[in-house]
């Protein structure tokens, strides 16, 4: 019975895949972002794979099949290979490229490569990464596993390929489709610089980004050019502008030279306060800056700048500098109130 059961053959199963459903595009961006890495790193060989048959057809094309007997009606011939790579799924990754040689000397160069060198979406892709925090140094933490030429320079260059683009196409768009009753002017530190941002609103609310200029400070020389670059692009100040600023000279200065009488400045109230408190004791501040916010509430210009002007007088008789500090452009923090929007803006 034993013997029986030794010859007997066994019988083979059959593994069978089985029908295999398809991911819709829309079901793929569902995906988390684990799920989407591991489908890429188990779809990176075939896609590698892929390249080798593309690239071994325009051979073949060039210098006939490997190990082919000579084809004097084909313009090279096979001359080994070099070690490369190609872009896949945003990352490098690296691949025998081989070669044709033209029958006179010369590199026959492969029409295939350029594209499957190309960057594709890996720019705007880098870009979201880092903006969204991802610092340079921890990059290959969250790249696709498996990739190589992730070091923190070759990310920050392709860092600074994407913001270039994105910031030529923000600094050069047209601005004459845009219907704006006021532009906000405001420097903020970043590093060891100021950036000043322009902001346009419309009747709306709606805010846009105009543009911006980079300098060491809020001086006349550099932001000047920047205001007029603004007019250059299509902004237009024909009917007037409201500009919403805080009140440093500099960029007082530029809007006055750019815009001239078109621009109607608006201080920013809440730095005017606090430039006046600043002058007074510690102990004293909290009682001024509640005071100066009262006279600016006051809903016609008559009222508030009565306010304004007793305010100063009383601030003479406890500090003079910060009497001074409240009287210097003192009509430009009541605009809204001269022009009868305040209680709407």
């Amino acid at each position: 019975m034993s013997s029986i059961a030794k010859t007997q053959k066994r019988s083979k199963k059959t593994k069978r895949l089985g029908p295999v459903p398809v991911i819709r595009a829309d079901q793929y961006e569902a995906f988390d972002v684990d799920s989407k890495v591991e489908c890429i790193r188990a779809l990176i060989p075939l896609g590698l794979l892929h390249v080798q048959g593309v690239l071994e057809e325009e051979v073949c094309r060039l210098a006939g099949a490997r190990y082919a007997r000579k084809t004097p009606d084909l313009p090279g011939r096979r001359h080994g290979s070099n070690p490369g790579s190609v872009q896949l799924a945003g990352q490098r990754h690296p691949l025998r490229i081989p070669r044709v040689q033209q029958k006179d000397g010369g590199e026959i160069p492969l029409s295939a490569l350029e594209p499957l060198r190309g960057r594709g979406q890996v720019d705007a892709l880098l870009l979201k990464r880092v903006l969204y925090g991802i610092s340079c140094r921890n990059y290959e933490t969250a790249a696709v596993p498996g990739a190589i030429g992730l070091s923190s320079s070759s990310v920050s260059r392709t860092f600074t390929r994407a913001s270039v683009k994105q910031l030529q196409a923000l600094q050069d768009r047209d601005l004459s489709g845009l219907d704006l009753v006021a532009v906000f002017l405001d420097g903020k530190t970043f590093a060891d610089m100021t950036m000043v941002l322009a902001v346009g609103i419309a009747l709306t609310g709606e805010k846009h980004l105009l543009g911006f200029v980079e300098t060491g400070t809020e001086n006349e020389t550099v932001l000047t050019p920047f205001l007029q670059s603004l007019g250059d692009r299509g902004l237009d100040i024909s009917q007037g502008l409201l500009v919403i600023i805080d009140g440093g000279k500099g960029l007082r200065a530029a809007v006055r030279q750019a815009w001239g009488a078109s621009a109607l400045v608006q201080r920013c109230q809440w730095h005017k306060r606090e430039n006046v408190v600043r002058h007074l004791p510690k102990g004293e501040q909290a009682h001024w800056r509640t005071r100066l916010p009262r006279a600016y509430r006051q809903l016609t210009y008559d009222k508030a700048r009565k306010a304004s002007v007793r305010l100063q007088r009383d601030l003479e008789k406890r500090n003079q500098s910060a009497a001074r500090s409240l009287a210097e452009g003192l009509e430009e923090t009541l605009t809204r109130h001269r022009l009868g929007i305040f209680p709407i803006l």
